[in-house]
């Protein structure tokens, strides 16, 4: 009998018989005792096994370095050469190649769509010869330790949609983001610190205030101790990491142990996982309390490092510091970590500013690439630079000296690096005007298929159960791309 059913026979003043709701009260409660201890069990285990590795095959990455450039780089300016333009610049792109394409609000009033030629030169790069801009001479320095992709695309047209489609496989906000799935895929190899870290820099071009939410490092449906923790350039890298006057470490240790018995009885009580995912994330708080301090103090780094990463790298919050930081972090264990680096949102003056985005990120990710390589790790990191999308080969607003370009979608470029890809190809082609793919497309399902099987997970086994479906990353879509395996 439900405590609604006894309010209703009691206004009836119909008999209740209090034996019978006792003993129904006490089979709910050890019900909702045993399904608590199932939880807290099944999740204890789960996380144990994933700490030690759960793949469905040899991985050939066991940490991944996503260097995402948020806003859209153009791959018109930097690794897809297209020498035809020089000789088309200033002509109206053909219909035969825009083929209708939809346009965003920001040009598709313009009756003129002119065609603009890059300003910047390439250059061949490492013993490979890929072709790169002359604005990335330390990246062409590693050249042979990159495969760049030609043929990326993506439906999506608009900054919000394809950053959460890219990060989280679906335009609509909600799903765990690839960390988030790394996270759940493979657990933590470190004690003290999270699996999934998120560091943002602010680029020095002149749109570098590109929104970027938590939710695109967020768990989505995932246990929420598989979303990314984001470490912060000023004041507390994590907020509330210092304890407060008064507060010492075994105050400190004494509650959280009080606390955790609490919650430890809540959760036998209601058998909701979220609760022993907070049992854990206190814990984790606690440690990083001592581990993250360390992390970030750089104080005995030698000077050698900074000659490799740059003199950005002292300034806590640049490119270049979190590059030098996301080495320090996957030395702890660390498996996944973002950087995330605004500014590429070029729709104007992009000559004047593109230069300096790349003077932002150029040194510092070929230094990771270098420093990873000569500590024996970069054969089992797997690394990723790219945005949302690319640029438009047309001008945004016409033909002008300081040009912008819009959006595009349906293609642009992207670079992986380490574990398991193969070093100093290209994959996938585009046309003359680098506006439609001729030769091997790849989705953005398909890039993250393929970054999961690095990992050693197949994309369609790795689900999870929600609302009665089992969702995966890359929906009911993608495939590896193992042309570009190792």
């Amino acid at each position: 009998m439900t405590q609604r059913n006894v309010m209703n026979a009691m206004k009836a003043n119909n008999p209740v018989n209090f034996a019978e709701v006792g003993q129904q009260l006490r089979r709910r409660t050890l019900l909702q005792s045993a399904l608590g201890t199932a939880a807290l069990t099944s999740l204890l285990s789960r996380d144990g096994l994933a700490a030690t590795g759960v793949t469905h095959f040899a991985p050939k990455a066991k940490r991944v370095v996503y260097l995402f450039q948020s806003g859209g780089p153009s791959h018109l300016e930097l690794l897809d050469e297209k020498p035809e333009l020089q000789k088309l610049h200033g002509t109206e792109l053909p219909d035969s190649i825009r083929q209708g394409q939809r346009l965003t609000g920001m040009t598709s009033g313009q009756t003129s769509f002119p065609v603009i030629a890059p300003k910047f030169g390439f250059q061949s790069c490492g013993q490979s010869g890929i072709r790169m801009s002359e604005l990335l001479p330390y990246t062409g320095a590693v050249a042979d330790e990159l495969c760049v992709i030609r043929s990326m695309h993506t439906e999506a047209i608009n900054h919000d949609p394809a950053i959460t489609l890219i990060q989280t496989g679906s335009q609509q906000p909600g799903r765990p983001s690839l960390g988030a799935w790394a996270s759940y895929g493979l657990g933590s190899e470190a004690e003290d610190l999270p699996a999934f870290l998120v560091l943002i820099s602010h680029g020095s071009g002149r749109d570098a205030n590109q929104g970027l939410l938590e939710r695109l490092w967020g768990s989505g449906f995932l246990p929420s101790s598989h979303q990314g923790v984001k470490l912060r350039s000023s004041g507390d890298p994590v907020l509330y990491l210092t304890d407060p006057p008064g507060i010492d470490r075994n105050f400190r240790r004494q509650m959280l142990d009080g606390l955790a018995q609490l919650n430890a009885r809540t959760l036998r009580e209601t058998g909701d996982p979220e609760i022993a995912t907070r049992i854990t994330q206190y814990e984790m708080a606690y440690q990083m309390q001592a581990s993250v301090p360390d992390l970030i103090d750089f104080s005995q780094e030698p000077e050698s490092t900074f000659e490799l990463y740059g003199e950005e790298a002292r300034k806590p919050g640049t490119f270049a510091s979190n590059c030098l930081l996301t080495r320090r972090l996957l030395e702890k264990g660390v498996r996944f970590v973002q950087l995330f680096h605004r500014g590429w949102d070029q729709h104007g003056g992009l000559p004047t500013n593109i230069p300096r985005q790349c003077h932002d990120v150029d040194q510092p990710q070929a230094a990771l690439i270098s420093d990873l390589r000569q500590r024996g790790m970069l054969d089992d990191t797997l690394i990723i630079w790219g945005g949302e999308f690319g640029r438009t080969v047309y001008g945004q607003g016409g033909l002008q000296a300081d040009y912008g370009r819009d959006h595009h979608g349906r293609c642009f470029s992207m670079w992986m690096a380490g574990g398991g890809v193969k070093g100093g190809t290209v994959y996938g082609q585009t046309d003359d005007y680098g506006y439609n793919i001729v030769q091997n497309p790849v989705h953005i399902h398909d890039l993250n298929a393929t970054i999961l099987h690095c990992m050693g997970m197949d994309h369609e086994r790795l689900t999870f159960r929600y609302q009665g479906r089992d969702f995966r990353l890359t929906d009911i879509h993608g495939n590896v791309v193992h042309d570009i395996l190792s």
